[in-house]
């Protein structure tokens, strides 16, 4: 990373599709430097995490109850906020910014789209004393873009090596892929779903948050009749660049697809294979001679061992190369947050099919 200015301290925050709680990290970014300094995972409350799962889908009352989720988020990223400066020491006016990326609620990219995450910038600044970086995506849809995914430029300025042709692929409820040749940014976009499916399924049958290692999936035995449905979707034809979430694979995408006799663990099993399927084709073309994968996929060693059975190519986890794939997500929106204070470009052209490059993110004083 190339900089003007010495290192500072910065945080940040990141609430992904699957909902489960904050993760937040600090980091300390400048010349040539990103050093990781602290983490954490705040889990949401019960409620709050209900809440932002109904927002996900059109309702009634929706502005009232955003506006109250909205509050509610913020606090809680400043409870994270405080937390990290606990667990090293330091002061509020020892962080330069917190980069804020919010929960999102709906995405809708295309002609006049939008981009919405809830999480009040005032708020948390406020209550943290901090400056806030958040609202990141629209400047990027207003240029014709898609708005996402983001984090590809964070992902090349570590992943990055001179001779090899890389992919990331960043598996959180939603899955998107970065790809890499040498130092150059060819392209990313969302594959589809990564955990979102596999996630509610096993809570509707099983009453767990996620299939702890895949065990559940790799005892089972896709269904094939299944799989090709699911992966008829048009989504999964359409050319990059693209990106999806909750509004088209949800639940209820789901089970329209399934017949009453369908076996719960078959089904989990075809799950799996949908998602290694959906990265593993989108991957076909560019051909990577390596797999890193970041986000809570990372810890599903059935997925792993299916995405390196399609690809024929090795997988690894981004700890391999120097960051936990836990903090992949909230890194790199504390990157874009100090990209915007050093008013550098924070998106990619070749990613997202936006006009021109463009400094993200607006900027709120506590």
């Amino acid at each position: 990373m190339s900089s003007d200015t010495p290192g500072y301290f910065l945080i940040g925050l990141m609430t992904g599709t699957s909902v489960d709680g904050i993760d937040a990290v600090l980091v300390r970014i400048g010349s040539g430097e990103f050093s990781l300094q602290s983490t954490l995972n705040l889990p949401l409350p019960a409620d709050l995490q209900q809440a932002v799962l109904d927002l996900c889908q059109p309702g009634d009352n929706e502005i009232d109850r955003a506006g109250a989720v909205s509050r509610q988020l913020s606090l809680c990223y400043a409870q994270a906020c405080q937390t990290l400066l606990k667990q090293t020491g330091l002061k509020p006016e020892q962080i330069r910014a917190i980069g804020c990326h919010g929960q999102t609620v709906r995405h809708r990219p295309g002609k006049s789209g939008f981009s919405l995450q809830l999480g009040c910038p005032d708020t948390l600044a406020v209550e943290t004393g901090i400056c806030v970086v958040s609202n990141f995506r629209n400047k990027d849809m207003a240029l014709g873009g898609q708005g996402a995914p983001l984090v590809p430029p964070f992902h090349k300025q570590l992943f990055a090596r001179p001779g090899q042709r890389r992919a990331i692929a960043n598996i959180g409820g939603m899955a998107n892929v970065t790809l890499l040749d040498g130092n150059t940014l060819l392209g990313g976009f969302d594959s589809g779903p990564g955990n979102v499916l596999m996630d509610h399924w096993i809570q509707q049958h099983r009453q767990q948050p996620f299939d702890r290692n895949g065990d559940w999936a790799a005892g089972g035995e896709p269904d094939p009749t299944l799989l090709a449905k699911l992966l008829d979707d048009p989504y999964f034809r359409l050319p990059p660049p693209k990106s999806t979430g909750r509004e088209l694979f949800h639940a209820d995408w789901l089970a329209q697809h399934l017949r009453a006799h369908n076996d719960p663990q078959q089904v989990q099993a075809t799950l799996a294979e949908l998602t290694a399927r959906s990265i593993s084709d989108a991957l076909t073309d560019f051909a990577p001679q390596q797999l890193l994968v970041c986000g809570g996929g990372a810890h599903n060693r059935h997925l792993l061992a299916r995405l390196q059975h399609h690809l024929g190519v090795p997988v690894t986890s981004t700890e391999n190369e120097g960051l936990h794939p836990d903090w992949v997500e909230a890194a790199a929106f504390a990157w874009l947050a100090w990209a915007r204070l050093e008013e550098k470009n924070g998106n990619a052209p070749a990613v997202t099919g936006a006009s021109r490059e463009a400094i993200l993110g607006q900027v709120t004083l506590p």
